[in-house]
């Protein structure tokens, strides 16, 4: 606020991808980290916006922001990181890279990423990328990088997996392992994002994630398994 590039309205509602606030945070992330170049600038969750009719010129607007940052040097891509815009209908994958698109003045943007959950919990995604299909399957087919947020949907589903469905995916690892196994075998998935509070436990992801991808008919026995607990 007191920089002038954050709107009251935002303020008030805690989230802004206005254009002004976009490049002021791409210049403060560049500060904080002591890098000339960003690998990845996530604009997160678009589904506060608020006005979903006015989404798409905010994303365009933000587009053309990192746009300009990569044809700078001071990032190499960007992406959309969202919890429920993708299950809403509020922003698809192809509309994000049209929006791109109008932004750059190119097809050669330089937006490369779409983050959203993955898990067993959250299951639609990975079922339909399983098919090709849905923002996965999309994402995938536009060489995109895609990556898996809240793969154990922090923490529930180790409370809630039993050891039966761990057998299922992979017989000897843990609850947790087969869990985030099972994300990171997701057709389309290129990154698993996770948090480890001990060393131990990031090496039992580590072990996990060495293994082999779970088969695509595994994973779709395990969605149809989970059906009735997890429609949709």
């Amino acid at each position: 606020m007191a920089a002038g590039v954050l709107p009251p309205e935002d303020a008030e509602r805690g989230h802004s991808l206005a254009a002004g606030y976009v490049h002021w945070q791409v210049e403060r992330n560049r500060a904080a980290l002591g890098r000339a170049c960003l690998d990845t600038v996530f604009l997160h969750n678009p589904e506060r916006t608020g006005d979903r009719a006015v989404l798409p010129i905010v994303l365009r607007e933000a587009f053309a922001v990192l746009e300009e940052a990569a044809a700078a040097g001071h990032l190499s891509a960007y992406g959309i990181a969202t919890w429920s815009g993708f299950t809403e209908g509020l922003i698809t994958v192809e509309e994000l890279d049209r929006l791109a698109t109008e932004a750059a003045g190119s097809p050669d943007h330089r937006l490369r990423a779409v983050q959203l959950p993955v898990s067993l919990v959250e299951t639609n995604a990975l079922e339909l990328a399983l098919d090709g299909r849905g923002p996965i399957g999309a994402a995938a087919e536009r060489g995109w990088q895609v990556f898996a947020s809240a793969p154990l949907h922090g923490g529930e589903l180790v409370r809630a997996a039993t050891g039966d469905l761990a057998a299922l995916l992979r017989p000897g690892l843990s609850v947790a392992q087969a869990c985030l196994l099972a994300a990171a075998s997701c057709p389309g998935v290129t990154k698993v994002l996770l948090s480890a509070s001990a060393p131990a436990h990031w090496e039992a992801v580590r072990a996990a994630l060495d293994q082999a991808a779970i088969p695509p008919w595994t994973l779709r026995k395990v969605c149809d398994v989970l059906a009735p607990q997890h429609p949709g």
